[in-house]
This record gives C-alpha cells, structure tokens and sequence, in this order.
C-alpha cells in the first residue's frame, strides 16, 4: 500500500480508503459479520482512513463499524465521520446539533476522538449557516481537542469554492468530493489547483460512480441520465468480454492521480476489499484503459446534480 499526505494535516493515508456506507446496507442488505472482516481486511492490508457518517444506515454504518475497531490499536487507523445529515431529507447543521453529533458518533464507534469531522453533504445547506454557525462550532471542537481536522463534502463542484472562499482561512482542512473523478467523470481535476493553493487536502470517493462502472450495473435509485449510465454499462461489459472487470480499472485509474490523496472506496465483502487493494499492486492496462474511455467518450465529464437551486452545479450533457 502506498501513502500520500493529506494536504497540511500531517496525515499520510493510504491511496485506498474504506468507505464504510456499504456497512449501512447502501448497496444491500449486508451481514454484519461479513462486513466487520471487510473492515478488518482492509486494515490488515494496509488501508489506514475510514470514512463514515451517521446518515449511512441510520447510524448502522457507524455502529458496524465501531465493532470492527473494537481492540484494534486506535494510533493504527484515521477515523473520519460527518456531522448534519441523519436520515433520507433530515439536515440540521445547527451548532448544538453537530456538537451533539459528535458526542453521539463517538459513542457508536467506541472513540473519543475523530481525527476528520466533515459537513455532510452541504449541497443542501444553507451556505450563510455553515460559514457562520457550522464551522465555528466545529472550529470550537478542534481548538478542544475533540477532533483533528475539519472537512466539506458533497457532489456538485460549485459548493467547494463557495464555502472555502468565505470561510475564516484555515477552517476547512480536507474536502471530500464523489462521482467526479472516475473512468466517466473527471470533472474533480478543475479544482485540484485551487485546493493545493489553499493546502486543503483531497479526498475523491466513488470512483465506480455509485455502481455504475460495475458489471451490477447503477442501482435503481441512481440520478444518472440514460446516457451515462448505457455508456458505462458499455464499458463494463466490454471489459467483461476482454477478461477483466471494470470496477478494477476504475480503481486503479482513480488510485493513480498523485494529487488526490485518497479515493475511497465502499464493499462490505472481504474478498470484493481484497482484489481491490490487489490491484493497486498490478500495472495499470493503458490500452484496455483507452478503449474504454473511447467508449465513454460521448459522455466524459456528463454530469449529474443535486441540491438547493443556488447549490448545483450546471448540468452537461
């Protein structure tokens, strides 16, 4: 497993990271059991960032994982949840809501200390609150020693620049951003300048496009146009007649990118978390990997959006 630090947090993490929302039965129904040797086969193989949110499962993912870690070194792993975002359609960022949610999460994990607290999902804040309430409650909680870092997160590009550029500077350490950069969507690249610029370090999940570079294919609840998501399976099943699978050169292929510290990554199967950590030790296929973004090519960096109206991103495609 190779490392890269993580912005100016002094953090070095591994290029993989565990995205525990399949703990939450994101992608479906899992065993718990199942996806606590997940967790721990990551950890054996070297993943070190762990990355959740009381949201996922309605606090199962949480919970699930706090099993996993429990007698697990707490120095050998970085433990990342959110704050202001508690069920389908629930948000509160208010500042005795994130505190409280805080004291909450680290009960679900066995922790007493998160090193990445993030805002969740702030497509669908109100900007003026996070700026002016969420991250000084926040601030307040690093300056005490109850977390480590603070992060933004969210899938249209557009809301990173606007709470970054109003926000006191150094209130916001790490943003973490999904779907926009993978084999489809590269769309995350535009902004890798200005977060180094800023020392903000880089976090990029979903490098499968929530399912749709897999041979399952996007779920039903998936918001990607038609186009996008027949293009991908596409390409899936190209990389299916050629021998492979797409989800490994998704994997790869976001893994690659020096400037982005982490691509996270979410199965609650220990084998599916074994090949995918296995592959980061084998050369990536140029050519397979050019035909493959011959294939998506018509839709390169199609987009999706979601949000408040003054939160979304200009569609494409």
């Amino acid at each position: 497993m190779h490392y890269r630090a993580l912005g100016q947090t002094g953090l070095n993490v591994s290029i993989l990271s565990f995205g525990a929302s399949s703990l939450g039965n994101a992608f479906r129904v899992i065993d718990d059991a199942e996806g606590i040797r997940a967790v721990r086969v990551s950890l054996d193989m070297g993943v070190n960032y762990l990355d959740t949110s009381p949201y996922y499962g309605v606090t199962k993912s949480e919970t699930v994982l706090g099993k996993a870690l429990k007698g697990v070194k707490r120095d050998s792993y970085i433990l990342a949840t959110k704050v202001g975002q508690y069920a389908e359609g629930v948000f509160d960022f208010s500042a005795a809501r994130v505190t409280r949610s805080l004291d909450e999460s680290c009960a679900r994990l066995g922790a007493d200390y998160i090193d990445v607290l993030q805002c969740h999902d702030i497509e669908f804040a109100d900007h003026d609150q996070i700026v002016n309430e969420t991250l000084p409650a926040l601030v307040k909680l690093r300056d005490a020693g109850r977390i480590g870092f603070i992060g933004i997160t969210g899938l249209p590009l557009k809301i990173f620049p606007s709470i970054i550029d109003r926000a006191p500077a150094g209130a916001i350490d790490t943003i973490l951003s999904f779907c926009r950069y993978a084999l489809n969507d590269t769309g995350l690249e535009t902004l890798i300048p200005y977060f180094k610029q800023r020392g903000i370090g880089i976090l990029n999940a979903a490098p499968t496009g929530m399912g749709l570079l897999t041979n399952r294919g996007a779920p039903a609840w998936h918001p990607a146009p038609a186009p996008i998501v027949d293009a991908c399976r596409r390409a899936a099943e190209f990389c299916k007649a050629a021998g492979t699978d797409i989800t490994r050169l998704a994997v790869q292929f976001s893994c690659a990118h020096p400037a982005i510290t982490s691509t996270i990554v979410g199965s609650a199967n220990p084998a599916n978390m074994k090949a995918n950590i296995e592959s980061l030790d084998e050369p990536l296929d140029y050519e397979l990997l050019a035909k493959v973004l011959e294939i998506l090519k018509p839709v390169h960096n199609h987009n999706y959006t979601r949000g408040r109206p003054e939160n979304r991103d200009a569609v494409i495609g």
